[in-house]
């Protein structure tokens, strides 16, 4: 991956604030010529900086408001099996984020589905009869008090 400089971490922070800017409001506020602002916005999506522009939806307007974060234990540790279990929790829609992690388990999901209902459907038609799981153990968010997706450290770097 290529050096990120200081205009690169400014045009980051912006872009991440509000992903709808045009690029002439981001090359005034860069200080730059639109042409220039356009190429240095373009080579941080070709080499993989950039990875994609999206809405944040508001899970209680569009009634996908449970949120939980799932422990996974696997039972054996194949080459095929972890594959296959990878490619099972990417098919489905109410895993937002899947994490390898170190510890008393393998892997964090976080979930979002409409009520306990449809997590108790999910848990035990789809997450359990994935293959090589040992173990699942759920935890509910019962609120938010922070929530970011602007990674940090770009503010005047």
């Amino acid at each position: 991956m290529e050096k990120i400089d200081k205009t690169d971490r400014k045009i980051l922070e912006i872009l991440q604030n509000d992903g709808r800017i045009t690029n002439a409001q981001l090359a005034k506020k860069l200080g730059l010529a639109p042409s220039s602002t356009l190429e240095r916005v373009k080579k941080l999506e070709r080499n993989g900086t950039i990875i994609k522009y999206v809405a944040l939806v508001d899970g209680n307007a569009v009634k996908r408001n449970t949120a939980a974060f799932v422990l996974v234990t696997i039972d054996w540790y194949t080459d095929a099996v972890l594959k296959k279990f990878h490619a099972q929790i990417k098919k489905l829609p109410e895993v937002l984020e899947c994490y390898s992690i170190a510890g008393e388990f393998d892997y964090l999901l976080k979930v979002v589905v409409s009520d306990m209902e449809e997590y108790s459907v999910f848990l035990h038609e789809k997450l359990t009869t994935t293959a090589g799981i040992r173990n699942v153990r759920t935890s509910f968010v019962m609120a938010v008090h922070k929530y970011e997706t602007a990674l940090p450290g770009f503010g005047g770097q």
